[in-house]
Order: C-alpha cells, then sequence, then structure tokens
C-alpha cells in the first residue's frame, strides 16, 4: 500500500527553498534581508511542491526533485494551473498504448465515463442528503426535489447510449446541485450568497473558493495518474484538447463533492473565513486574500489526513490516498485485470 504524502505549498513572496542533504527547507525572508527558518521536511515524506505565482526554485531544488520523484505544479495566485514540472516519466509504454486505444473507442469510452458520472451525481445526492439529516430544519422541498431528480437521472446515467447524452445528463444533474447548494450555508449566508456556478472569473466568494480547490485537487489528482503510469491529457469523459488534463478533470469528478464542495461548506458555516476575506475587482472578480487561501489550504491537507475505509477495497486509508488508489484501480482496469472501473462513491 502506497503511504500518504504530503504536498509542500509555497504561497509567500518571500520564501525560498533550498535542501540540507535529504531534506527540504523553507526560508522567509523579512524587509531588511534577514532570513529565517520556517519550515523543514525531509524528502521522503514530501510527493509535490506547489507553488503560487511566480516563485522560481533553483535549479539545484528542480534536479533534486526530479530525481526524488518530487513533482513540482506552479499556479497563479488565484489558483489557475501556469506549468508542472517533473522527471523521468513513469509506467509501462503498453499501459498508455491501451489508454490511448480505448480513449479512441467511444463504447469502451462510454463504459467508463458512466461509472464516473454516476458516482459524481451520487455523491452530489448524497451531500444533499447529508444536509436533511444535520439539518432537517432548514431541508426545503426544492432541496427534496433536487434528490429525486438526481436519483432519477441516476439510472438514466446507466442507460445512456452516448458520451453526448451522458454528458447532457452529467451538465442537468451539476446545474440542478448547484441550483440547491445555497441551501447548505447555514451560516454567514446573506454574506456568502451563492447564485450558481461562476468560474473564469469567479463571481462571489463561494465559487472563488471552489475554483481554488477544485485547481489544487485537480493537480493531485493528476500527479498520481502520472505516478501510476497513466497520461493525465487523454481521458474518456472531456473531450480531448491541447493542454487540457481530460483524464485528470475525469477523474476528479468523483471527489468534488467530498474534497471540494464539502471544505469550502465548513469553512464558511465554522466561520473560519468572512466576508472581509475577499475583495472584488472592477472587472467583477473576486479573489482571496492570503488568509483565506492559507485557511483554504490548511483545512485541504487536514482533511486529506482524515481516514476512511474505501468503499470497495474495503480497507482503512487517508483520505489524502484515495486519487491514488482510484488511479490504481484505473489502471487495473485498463490493463485487464479487473472486470470495470469501481468508482468512489461516497457512503
Amino acid at each position: 500500500m502506497k503511504r500518504h504524502l504530503n504536498t509542500l505549498y509555497i504561497t509567500s513572496d518571500d520564501a525560498y527553498v533550498r535542501k540540507e542533504h535529504e531534506t527540504f527547507v523553507v526560508e522567509l525572508r523579512n524587509a531588511d534581508g534577514e532570513t529565517k527558518k520556517a519550515l523543514q521536511a525531509p524528502v521522503h515524506t514530501i510527493e509535490n511542491i506547489v507553488c503560487f505565482g511566480f516563485k522560481p526554485l533553483s535549479p539545484q531544488i528542480m534536479a533534486f526533485c526530479a530525481e526524488k520523484n518530487v513533482g513540482i505544479s506552479y499556479l497563479t495566485e488565484t489558483g489557475r494551473f501556469l506549468a508542472r514540472v517533473y522527471g523521468a516519466q513513469k509506467g509501462n509504454v503498453l499501459l498508455r498504448k491501451t489508454q490511448y486505444s480505448l480513449s479512441d473507442s467511444e463504447p469502451e469510452s462510454l463504459k467508463i465515463a458512466k461509472n464516473i458520472v454516476a458516482a459524481k451525481v451520487s455523491n452530489y445526492r448524497y451531500m444533499l442528503q447529508r444536509h436533511q439529516r444535520n439539518h432537517p430544519d432548514k431541508y426545503s422541498d426544492e432541496t427534496g426535489s433536487a434528490v429525486e431528480l438526481l436519483g432519477g437521472r441516476l439510472r438514466n446515467i446507466r442507460a445512456a447510449e452516448s458520451l453526448d447524452e451522458l454528458r447532457g445528463y452529467e451538465g442537468e444533474c451539476a446545474s440542478e446541485y448547484f441550483g440547491v447548494l445555497p441551501e447548505l450555508i447555514v451560516e454567514q449566508e446573506n454574506d456568502f450568497r451563492f447564485t450558481g456556478r461562476s468560474r473564469r472569473p469567479p463571481l462571489d466568494p463561494a465559487n472563488a473558493m471552489l475554483s481554488f480547490l477544485y485547481t489544487i485537487l485537480a493537480n493531485d489528482v493528476r500527479s498520481s495518474l502520472e505516478t501510476v503510469g497513466l497520461d493525465p491529457q487523454v481521458g474518456f469523459l472531456h473531450r480531448i484538447r491541447p493542454g487540457r488534463p481530460s483524464l485528470a478533470l475525469d477523474m476528479m469528478e468523483e471527489f468534488r463533492a467530498y474534497l471540494g464542495d464539502r471544505i469550502m461548506l465548513n469553512l464558511i458555516n465554522l466561520k473560519q473565513v468572512t466576508k472581509d476575506d475577499f475583495e472584488i475587482r472592477e472587472s467583477g472578480e473576486v479573489r482571496m486574500s492570503d488568509k483565506a487561501r492559507k485557511e483554504l489550504l490548511t483545512a485541504y491537507q487536514k482533511r486529506k489526513q482524515e481516514e476512511i475505509i474505501h468503499p470497495f477495497l474495503g480497507e482503512k486509508m487517508t483520505i489524502g490516498l484515495l486519487p491514488h488508489i482510484q488511479a490504481q484501480l484505473l489502471a487495473r482496469y485498463i490493463r485487464g485485470d479487473i472486470d470495470e472501473y469501481p468508482p468512489f462513491y461516497l457512503k
């Protein structure tokens, strides 16, 4: 079983990363140019380094990361993916060759994509039902109708005969879910009004948080796919486009509710973020403060350290291992070791 490793997030403009023997050391420089050690971590505990904004790493650190199989990702300050640097490609070329063949076949792609979308919609439905159990006094008829519709669409999804039909059901379910998601905000409702999903740019604080969380989740999924030898660019549900990590976007659908939406809702409902942590630009774009960004990263890392029983394997593991386990299961299916790909279902 793979061990859960950590991600090192570099968010400060004053941060500098160096190495001491087999250890990463992060130092912070003050206005006078003096440095102090902020963190140190043995390389064997780190899986990825994620840099926000233009914070270059030295060639020595980049070479060290390549040698130790530590991925490096660059994101904008708002969380938009820019680039990823990694060492030698892992995996068997025959695995990727089979992946490409399945991706080129609509019937084979549909078989995998239906399982992924069914898990995504089921997890949406679970989130709404969980809200009903925890807050019965705030459970509306609209949310009840959404739960019923999602249940019906699960049957349609499993019977879909084309990828376009499947994508239509997925879009309808996402629209229905996000239409009632504001009901799950039970604290600070007036400060965090959510009127639907907005992406580029995010037009409210909740969407700003979701976009950020989805980006770091996609980065984790992408890294996991590369680790098991799959090509994150070639998927089954999302259409292939230059520069788009289609398979990473496919697989993260299973985790959006669990590792994105729930963290956003918890931070709002527990008042760990407030309206003062966000800035509205002239364009209407909403941006998070450094404090809000650090709150999200801390919550995300803590969530990954919690343990669950995997619904398919029946084994206890940290949540942070889920993307890697699902990538392994997909690779096993592509090799023909199992009859179908078992996606991640919330239970």
